[in-house]
C-alpha cells in the first residue's frame, strides 16, 4: 500500500490507498475510514468510501489543505487492516429464475455452467460491499468469479424492477428501487433495500459481507416479492 493524496477542490482531499480493486484491500480501506473520522473530529463533513480510495470533505474554517494532509498522514501512521469480525454480515434471499432475470440464461450459456452453474456460482461467495451509489441504497459489490464476469448491456434499459439481481463486469448489486440500468438481470430478491428507518436510508454499509441464498419463487412471494415476469419497456 502506497498511499497518494490528491486534490479534488478547495476543501476536499482524496486519499488514495490503492491502484487496483480487490477484495483484500476492504480491512485496510475500514480501518483507514475509522482513524480518518477519529483524526478529523468535528472537522470531518464527509467521508465517501470507495473501492480504492476516501474522499475527504472538511470544513474549510476549522482546515486549511497543510492541515488536512497533517491530519491524513496521522491517520495513516502505524495502520493496521481491520478484523474481519468487524464486518456486518448480509444473508440475502434471490429468486433466481429467467422470468424476472433475462440474462440468466444466455449467462449459464455463454460461461458454460448453465442456470444451474450460474446460481451455484454466484450464491456460494461472500461478497463484499466497496461502495455505495448510482441510487439511495444501491450497493457496488465484489468480485464475482471471473467466469461469471459481463460487460454491460449495449443499450441500457430505461426501466428495472425493483429487487433485480444483476452482473456487471466483476461486480453485481441489486436495484434497490425501479430505475434505469444496464446490468445483466440474473434473479430478483425480496428484501428492501432502501428505507428511512435504516440507518442511513440503506440496509448496507462499505466493508459489510453478503451472501445470496437461492430461494423459490414460493418463498420469494411469501417474503413479499413481486414475481412479476421482466418485460422490456419500449423504447
Amino acid at each position: 500500500m502506497k498511499p497518494r493524496i490528491e486534490v479534488v477542490g478547495v476543501d476536499s482531499l482524496l486519499l488514495r490507498l490503492f491502484d487496483q480493486i480487490d477484495e483484500g484491500n476492504m480491512p485496510w480501506m475500514l480501518a483507514a475510514s475509522q482513524r480518518v473520522r477519529e483524526t478529523f473530529g468535528a472537522a470531518l463533513v464527509d467521508l465517501v468510501p470507495s473501492y480504492t480510495t476516501l474522499l475527504v470533505h472538511y470544513d474549510l474554517t476549522q482546515l486549511d489543505d497543510l492541515h488536512a494532509r497533517q491530519h491524513l498522514h496521522q491517520a495513516l501512521a502505524g495502520l493496521q487492516p481491520a478484523a474481519a469480525e468487524t464486518a456486518r454480515q448480509h444473508e440475502i434471499p434471490v429468486w433466481y429464475d429467467a422470468s424476472v432475470g433475462p440474462e440468466l440464461r444466455a449467462l449459464g450459456k455463454r460461461s458454460g455452467l448453465g442456470v444451474a452453474g450460474v446460481i451455484e456460482q454466484h450464491s456460494a461467495h461472500i461478497y463484499q460491499v466497496f461502495a455505495l451509489g448510482f441510487a439511495p441504497g444501491f450497493a457496488f459489490l465484489g468480485l464475482v468469479d471471473e467466469r461469471l464476469a459481463s460487460p454491460r448491456l449495449a443499450t441500457p434499459r430505461k426501466q428495472v424492477p425493483a429487487g433485480s439481481l444483476g452482473i456487471a463486469d466483476r461486480q453485481t448489486a441489486i436495484y434497490p428501487l425501479v430505475s434505469p440500468g444496464g446490468w445483466n438481470l440474473i434473479g430478483r430478491s425480496p428484501v428492501r433495500l432502501f428505507d428511512r428507518e435504516l440507518d442511513g436510508y440503506s440496509l448496507w454499509q462499505p466493508g459489510d459481507r453478503v451472501r445470496f441464498v437461492p430461494i423459490e419463487r414460493a418463498e420469494f412471494v411469501r417474503l413479499g416479492g413481486d414475481d412479476s415476469p421482466f418485460e422490456e419497456t419500449a423504447a
